[in-house]
């Protein structure tokens, strides 16, 4: 579940090694996709029926969330031009890449768009996938297949498969590389692969048809390096909820998609450990996934965007996650001395 709320890494990825690029020169076949959503079906409404304990969880945990409740935050400070900080998901459905007229009037004034990586060409991508093989393999005679029950391995090996990578070589691979390549639906890698931009893509597009200049808090590289620096425990731990939630991947992105447009993204958190629980993973095993990809990196790129936020002009795009709690970039950003305001 984990992977739905993973950063931007996961498109250029997807996109790398979701073959129509083959396996032993055959394209995997995907599911016509239109431009919008790719279907599914809204998890916590059916959480509210089926399980009204754990709804009204996840519905107080939403409510305690800071500053989980908007989008596009205002940032200000006197004698400054102002900035702005907007949350994103990193998919394609229309319903999020039509961008609202407050962001789109935010990023026409701006001169300046900060992405979480700039640059996730495919070039990027292999050259930094390429430097993180290491730290994907096992090397210590290890396998994945003695750390996963006989059922999870085999669903391991079928949703890599779907993704277009042979299944038997799965052994081979650490828990968050395969957490990792089985991330998107097959229906979002074929309109990656069709050339379908993400939110976070298309606003670096706009933002370039405009020359203005768009630049990365933070590389491809450094996200993959994150990632396999988690503990290999909690690298299991979440491995083994994306397997229990992954014949309904669909209805993730589309739970995910409803809380964004809805201006509930607090609630994603919360849900992703109610969901993970029913899949018998305890919270603890999303803590590393909290310290090293959520709350450290929420630093760094705080720290990345403070020469933009001292000159104004700042547009500041980045998953959603990154903007909630007291470890969030909104509040990390007011430490800094700045008015950050909600606009929508």
């Amino acid at each position: 579940m984990y992977k739905l709320l993973n950063s931007i890494m996961l498109a250029a990825l997807i996109s790398l090694c979701s073959p129509a690029l083959a396996v032993d020169g055959k394209a995997t076949k995907t599911p016509a996709a239109s431009a919008k959503g790719c279907g599914g079906s809204d998890l916590l409404a059916e959480l509210a029926t089926t399980d009204p304990a754990a709804y009204t969880r996840v519905a107080r945990g939403a409510e305690a969330a800071l500053n989980g409740n908007a989008l596009l935050w205002k940032i200000e400070r006197e004698g400054t031009p102002a900035s702005y900080i907007f949350a994103t998901l990193h998919l394609t459905d229309e319903r999020i890449t039509t961008l609202p007229d407050k962001v789109r009037t935010a990023l026409s004034s701006s001169t300046q768009v900060l992405l979480e990586a700039a640059d996730v060409s495919q070039g990027a991508s292999a050259s930094a996938l390429a430097d993180a093989s290491k730290a994907a393999l096992f090397s210590d005679g290890q396998t994945l297949e003695k750390l996963l029950t006989p059922e999870e391995y085999a669903k391991a090996k079928a949703a890599l498969d779907l993704a277009g990578l042979p299944g038997a070589v799965v052994h081979l691979y650490r828990p968050w590389i395969v957490s990792l390549f089985i991330a998107a639906t097959a229906c979002e890698r074929e309109k990656l692969k069709r050339g379908i931009p993400i939110l976070d893509m298309q606003i670096a597009a706009e933002a370039k048809s405009r020359g203005t200049p768009v630049a990365g808090l933070e590389t491809i590289d450094q996200q993959l390096s994150a990632l396999a620096s988690l503990p290999e425990d909690q690298q299991l731990g979440m491995l083994r909820a994306s397997l229990a939630m992954h014949e309904r991947t669909n209805d993730l992105a589309e739970t995910l998609v409803r809380l964004y447009l809805d201006r509930r993204t607090g609630a994603a958190w919360p849900l992703q450990l109610v969901l993970a629980e029913k899949a018998g993973i305890g919270a603890d095993a999303f803590q590393g996934f909290q310290d090293k990809i959520v709350n450290e990196r929420n630093i760094k790129m705080r720290d990345a965007a403070t020469p933009y936020l001292e000159k104004g002009g700042a547009f500041i795009a980045v998953g959603a996650l990154h903007l909630i709690g007291k470890s969030g970039l909104v509040e990390l950003i007011r430490e800094k001395g700045y008015t950050v305001t909600a606009l929508q």
